[in-house]
């Protein structure tokens, strides 16, 4: 499930007089609406993973703020990772103006005396709620890397800032140690720690845990061995669960830097590296040596150069074919102003939700996208205006693509519990799992409790964005799932996949069902019928309906593509359940019976063989005039890769070499029982592309699969779609049913 979560914490801010966080409250996805400088927050991303600091309830981290040295030593004990100790000071008395009952005791005493970090001043008080210095600062976080007061000397406070700028502390930080110390210098302070070297040797980083340096994290909501959609993804494809339960906002997606492991294996935080420069940019044009921006500016790369895209780590020579005018890209530059690394694409989580409360409203829309214009609506993934809206549908806005995102994905469910409270939940349990709750969902929710019976609703991804009473309402819950042969059930919800806990599939194994909840549980009911018809794959149909770009479609409970029909029909008998969307267009699809027969999708070679045959006139091999006779045999052989084949096979079709087809083998693969020529679209453009898995050929999108068939009609050879693609500039495209099924480059 994407389950993203954003949440303003609802308490007065964790890091000036709360306690540490329940792990209840602990899965929060957080930005905040006053921290407009990227390197500031970015630093507080990364302080905030590891819970050295955070934010207000208001939704605003306040980085002009002046810090108290209670706060700032709160921070130092979660900075140094010994927030398990805390237990040991919080009833000791170390200065007589912090006692006890000091929300701040712990952190305290456990800094001065445990840690020895701190000191009083010299009337042996401590002075808590005083303002804590620069200076201070910076002499705490010099203790913390192993430098002792007797090896600095001089006046204080400029021996030690000095000393502070010497080991890094202080970049961006300023120099006047009599400076009070604000939340945002903190960050930067706390930020600088953790990218410096310890007064001994070695990095501070491997007192928290095992640095695992120089490698880029490309997402911050991978699915971690807990199930949760909200683990830290390195560009190795490693996934590692968040120590603190904590999602990431995706600010330091992109970056590259070093993330620091536990003992236990999990991500203690994300520390970007402080890179010469970096630069989003919008691409106007790119060649594997130079990209040019779209007000025209230009920079020198080389094939080489490492990139990072579609969350994998490759060079820019393999994916700068596959990237067009329009595309966000952000450079990271050297100290000398060359290109280190790239970084295409990326992207953030849904901050918050609009309630579509009337049909064919957009009310809220514009406050949604923050004040951008031009953007578009897609509807479960298909485009729609403001008329395709109806009541209660979900709208979310993504500022990557510049559109309005809406879902009318309903469940009608029992509630089962929630965290931290009813009031102001930010995870409700409904069908046995967590849902995260959007801030805007949250005023709707609070009017509903554990026990009650109510109605929610979801974004795309399976936020919860809202919740109306199950009766008396027009809210009727309209959520589906497939039972796979497992027996594990799938709640579709637009783009995401939720996997439901409970209810008895038994009976159920491959079917389409209604879910919804009651106190007795998951309550699961088979759904057949639909629109009946039978369905054509070329014509994209089924009784005459059009399929949606996006139809999705289940065999024996797997999801399987389009493509994966081999036959050119499947009809109505082998059809259980077929669902027409909004737009009138049929969006999913759920069939019976066994997979069908073999089709092969290829190059076909032909072979003419010459085989003797009897003597015209009746003589046997040798004797005296013996005259032999021959007849010309035709096989066909389908290529469809290195190393693939498929016959010969004694074909009676009027087929060439070089020709592109569809074969249907027989069960036993033997023969062919038909073959059909693939259309061919004739020197179609790279920039037709919208990634690797879609083009675009007058108009029309076309699914391309992962393992389609590249030939190199130059080389002849079978290569992968990066290689055809960057060896020429137009391609031949063979298509079959709404799919590329081959590709074959020249020059």
């Amino acid at each position: 499930m994407k389950k993203r979560v954003l949440t303003w914490l609802t308490a007065v801010c964790m890091a000036l007089t709360m306690l540490p966080l329940p792990t209840a409250w602990a899965a929060q996805t957080v930005t905040f609406s006053d921290v407009t400088d990227r390197n500031t927050a970015m630093a507080v991303e990364t302080l905030r993973l590891m819970d050295v600091l955070d934010g207000y309830g208001d939704g605003t981290f306040r980085p002009e703020a002046i810090l108290t040295r209670a706060q700032f030593c709160k921070m130092v004990v979660y900075a140094m990772g010994a927030e398990d100790e805390l237990g040991l000071y919080r009833t000791v008395t170390v200065f007589p103006d912090v006692k006890p009952s000091h929300w701040a005791a712990g952190y305290i005493n456990m800094a001065a005396k445990g840690k020895k970090v701190i000191s009083g001043y010299p009337d042996g008080l401590f002075h808590p709620d005083q303002t804590v210095t620069t200076g201070q600062a910076v002499t705490i976080l010099l203790r913390m890397l192993g430098y002792k007061d007797e090896n600095i000397g001089g006046i204080w406070p400029d021996s030690y800032m000095a000393t502070g700028a010497t080991a890094g502390l202080t970049d961006g930080v300023g120099t006047n140690g009599n400076a009070p110390l604000t939340r945002a210098k903190a960050a930067q302070l706390f930020l600088n720690l953790l990218r410096a070297d310890k007064q001994e040797g070695g990095s501070y980083l491997s007192t928290l845990g095992t640095p695992v340096a120089n490698t880029m994290l490309v997402s911050s909501n991978a699915t971690g061995p807990d199930g949760r959609d909200n683990a830290l993804q390195i560009s190795d494809g490693t996934v590692y669960q968040l120590a603190s339960g904590k999602t990431s906002s995706g600010m330091l997606n992109g970056r590259r830097g070093t993330l620091v492991v536990n003992s236990d294996g999990k991500a203690v935080t994300f520390v970007p590296d402080a890179t010469g420069a970096s630069r989003t940019i919008t691409l106007a044009s790119c060649t594997t040596t130079q990209i040019v921006d779209n007000n025209g500016a230009k920079y020198a790369v080389t094939s080489s150069t490492k990139t990072y895209y579609n969350g994998e780590e490759t060079t820019w020579g393999s994916a700068s074919s596959w990237i067009h005018g329009g595309t966000t890209v952000t450079l990271y530059l050297d100290g000398s102003g060359s290109v280190e690394y790239i970084f295409v694409g990326g992207g953030g989580d849904a901050t918050a939700a609009v309630v579509v409360y009337e049909d064919r409203s957009g009310a809220g829309f514009e406050s949604l996208a923050g004040g951008a214009s031009g953007y578009s609506i897609y509807k479960n993934d298909v485009p729609a205006t403001l008329n395709d809206l109806r009541k209660y549908d979900v709208a979310i806005y993504s500022p990557s693509t510049n559109s309005i995102r809406v879902s009318d994905t309903r469940v009608t469910v029992y509630y089962e519990d929630c965290a931290p409270n009813p009031k102001e939940p930010t995870t409700i349990k409904i069908l046995g799992q967590d849902f995260d709750v959007l801030p805007t969902a949250m005023e709707s929710l609070s009017k509903f409790k554990p026990g009650d019976q109510m109605t929610v609703l979801l974004t795309e991804g399976g936020q919860v964005a809202g919740a109306v009473a199950a009766t008396g309402t027009d809210a009727r819950g309209n959520a589906v799932g497939i039972v796979s042969d497992s027996g594990a059930v799938q709640m579709l919800c637009g783009t995401a996949t939720i996997q439901i806990s409970g209810g008895d599939a038994g009976g159920l194994k491959g079917q389409l069902v209604r879910i919804s909840s009651t106190k007795s549980g998951v309550s699961l009911s088979r759904l057949s019928g639909g629109i009946s018809g039978e369905l054509n794959v070329p014509q994209r149909t089924l009784g005459g309906q059009p399929l949606s770009e996006n139809v999705q479609i289940f065999r024996n409970g797997q999801s399987i593509a389009l493509s994966q029909i081999s036959s050119g029909t499947v009809s109505s008998g082998q059809i259980s359940y077929a669902r027409v969307n909004w737009a009138g267009q049929v969006d999913l699809i759920v069939l019976n019976g066994a997979a069908d027969e073999t089709v092969i999708y290829g190059r076909a070679v032909v072979k003419n063989d010459q085989v003797q045959v009897e003597d015209k006139n009746g003589k046997a091999p040798g004797e005296e005039g013996y005259i032999p006779t021959y007849r010309t045999t035709s096989t066909v052989e389908v290529q469809y890769g290195a190393g693939k084949t498929t016959g010969p096979i004694k074909a009676g079709y009027a087929v060439r070499t070089g020709d592109y087809v569809a074969v249907t083998l027989s069960k036993d693969g033997k023969s062919i029982t038909s073959l059909v020529m693939l259309d061919k679209m004739q020197s179609v453009s790279n920039s037709a592309w919208s990634g690797k898995d879609a083009v675009t050929i007058g108009g029309r999108s076309y699914t391309v699969p992962s393992d389609v068939p590249c030939y190199n009609a130059d080389t002849n050879t079978w290569v992968t779609l990066d290689q055809a693609h960057a060896y020429a500039s137009t391609a031949d495209i063979y298509v079959s049913g709404g799919v590329v099924r081959a590709i074959e480059v020249s020059h």
